[in-house]
């Protein structure tokens, strides 16, 4: 595990990005995905201007779409940081405690029946290839 680098502690450079992130998320700290990142500033900065156009609002899906689609991919992925800061961003954004239990049963859905179509080698079916 790298050391966090905390703001006090950062170059120029990613004090920049650690400014625009607490601007952009209207927040006065920085998490730990960030800090650690900051061991390489350019992926500091890459990944942080990637999020920032992935997940802007103005897109053809609003930001709760986004969050909750973050928290399906990461429990796919098992990444308990991302999950758990992405469940909390999509909570700030109007996600209940029924949508969180409905978004886990089309995960876990989704995760059988991908496994069960890859087990089974099944082909994919005339109307569903695209055209």
């Amino acid at each position: 595990m790298l050391n966090y680098i905390e703001y006090h502690d950062a170059s120029p450079e990613v004090r920049a990005v650690y400014d625009d992130i607490m601007a952009v998320r209207k927040t006065d700290w920085i998490n730990n995905f960030w800090k650690s990142l900051a061991n390489d500033p350019a992926t500091l900065r890459r990944t942080w201007e990637s999020i920032k156009e992935i997940m802007r609002p103005g897109g053809a899906l609003n930001p709760l779409t986004k969050e909750l689609i973050y928290v399906a991919v990461s429990t796919t992925n098992q990444c308990g940081y991302c999950i758990a800061s992405h469940t909390a961003a999509a909570r700030k954004a109007g996600m209940t405690d029924a949508m969180f239990g409905e978004l886990m049963a089309v995960v876990g859905m989704a995760n059988e029946t991908n496994r069960l179509a890859s087990g089974y080698q099944v082909e994919i079916d005339e109307p569903f290839r695209p055209r």
